[in-house]
């Protein structure tokens, strides 16, 4: 078995490349930190590979396509990104734009040039990592939540198509609430309440993943935030969702 892994130099991304490596699975290391994916790269006792590629970068998308092609890969797991926090008006555009390209364009490409190969055998899977924030409207974080939802809606589409052709891939998306992991040190923030650990949600997304479940929310606290969501207007919860922001401000 084989998995390919972006984002896996730190955090949720470095813990699921662990935890794989522990059940038997050969890895695709993909990141721009050569330094951390070669330190990664010495833990295992399987096969790795390691793949240095800017994903804020469309032709590098491509060129790690090509690069893997002949790769029998089995499991793909999409974990890179980033935030931005601010107002919309203040934020910086080319920083959203790159943030987007890392979130959603290479997400796109990715799921898009592994799933076609997956379908054409009838078996594979697919871990897209969105986030809570995929759940709700998140002014003074607008564009990284946007972003996230994108990510959960693709992949619960691509899900019923797949259920609708009785295909035997699967594809999961990981919607975590705050993770101690450096996210909150790139996007300027501090979290405003006591994040789950990246290793814990790594184990339970993989696990998840492997039972066939297709949303996968670690965290008590997450799960009844998205079924209370169902009960309040959006704009109320745009409200609710400042509020919840305007605190991560350090």
């Amino acid at each position: 078995m084989k998995a390919l892994i972006t984002g896996a130099s730190s955090g949720i991304g470095k813990e699921i490349a662990r935890y794989l490596a522990r059940l038997g699975y050969d890895l695709i290391l993909v990141a721009r930190d050569r330094e951390k994916l070669e330190l990664l790269q010495r833990e295992f006792p399987v096969k790795v590979k390691v793949v240095v590629v800017d994903l804020s970068i469309e032709q590098k998308i491509k060129e790690l396509c090509v690069l893997v092609r002949q790769e029998k890969i089995d499991l793909l797991v999409n974990n890179a990104g980033f935030g931005v926090f601010g107002e919309f008006t203040d934020t910086d555009v080319a920083k959203e734009i790159e943030m987007l390209h890392v979130n959603i364009t290479a997400v796109h490409m990715l799921t898009k040039f592994f799933l076609k190969d997956m379908v054409k055998k009838d078996k594979g899977m697919i871990l897209n990592v969105a986030s809570s924030a995929s759940f709700f409207p998140g002014p003074l974080m607008s564009s990284y939540y946007a972003s996230k939802s994108y990510v959960y809606r693709l992949s619960l589409a691509i899900s019923e198509e797949l259920r609708r052709r009785k295909s035997k891939v699967q594809i999961s998306v990981l919607c975590p609430g705050p993770v101690d992991t450096n996210f909150n040190e790139r996007a300027g923030v501090e979290f405003a309440v006591k994040p789950l650990t990246s290793r814990y949600v790594a184990q339970y997304a993989i696990d998840q993943m492997l039972k066939g479940k297709t949303v996968i929310i670690p965290g008590f606290k997450m799960k009844c935030a998205k079924f209370f969501s169902h009960f309040v207007s959006d704009k109320r919860l745009a409200r609710l969702s400042y509020n919840i922001q305007q605190k991560k401000s350090k």
